[in-house]
């Protein structure tokens, strides 16, 4: 399908929110999934993957994660410069406002007239670990979590007891999990912790484990692998398909 992109600037509890919007140029409604980005906010290759899922039948809304910290519209580069930026908002932004964006999310696209009212979310690294979140609330229906971090180590700022691994066991909806075997970020045993405590609380899930590093899904840098991207997209778009669209 042909898409369009827009930009909703929506209201939080910690500030104003810039959310892309990326969706078919047809008429009608469409499931809505959140793609939560990585630490660098919407870079090209971010703007890339939410446009080709927009293209199979979705609205794609990709939100400025850390939009309390920046000014509107930042992107940060893969550089070092940007690196530790990114990395020091990510540790300075606590859980619980990141909660508070996906809820202002769904208030505001449940009442778009382009939207069906089912919702998803995706995304990758950071976003990986923010799909995974969202999906503690009963609103999201599926997640995609691709090579998600610090779901293992609770080294993200959070009230006690609120982290996203001890509270696994509140998501209702159907969740997979992509991880890379050379990924540094979620080793083995981290991946272990995690598809145990989905095991333990009996979630509906699938998991893959692939051979390859983290961020391998991004079509710039000498980590992309088109052939595990384009797979990845496909399982993504046909997990959304059978729980969206329904």
């Amino acid at each position: 399908m042909i898409t369009q992109r827009h930009d909703e600037d929506i209201n939080t509890p910690t500030g104003l929110m810039r959310c892309t919007v990326y969706r078919p140029q047809a008429e009608g409604r469409f499931p809505c999934i959140f793609f939560y980005s990585e630490i660098f906010q919407q870079t090209a290759p971010i703007s890339r993957s939410a446009n080709i899922m927009a293209g199979h039948g979705f609205v794609v809304v990709v939100p400025e994660v850390f939009h309390e910290l920046n000014p509107i519209g930042t992107v940060l580069g893969y550089d070092d410069k940007g690196k530790d930026k990114g990395n020091n908002d990510k540790f300075t932004k606590p859980l619980e406002s990141h909660d508070s964006d996906t809820l202002a999310m769904l208030t505001f696209f449940s009442e778009q007239d382009y939207c069906t009212g089912k919702f998803g979310s995706m995304g990758v690294c950071l976003g990986g670990h923010l799909a995974y979140r969202a999906a503690l609330l009963p609103s999201i229906h599926a997640a995609f979590c691709l090579y998600a971090t610090d779901i293992h180590s609770n080294t993200l700022p959070c009230q006690a007891g609120n982290d996203t691994f001890t509270r696994t066991q509140e998501i209702q909806g159907e969740i997979a999990l992509v991880w890379g075997k050379q990924d540094p970020h979620v080793p083995t045993q981290g991946r272990q912790k995690i598809y145990q405590q989905l095991m333990d609380t009996e979630r509906r899930f699938t998991w893959y484990e692939f051979n390859g590093q983290h961020a391998f899904m991004r079509d710039e840098g000498d980590r992309y692998d088109p052939a595990l991207a384009l797979e990845c997209y496909n399982k993504a778009i046909a997990l959304f398909q059978r729980t969206l669209k329904e």
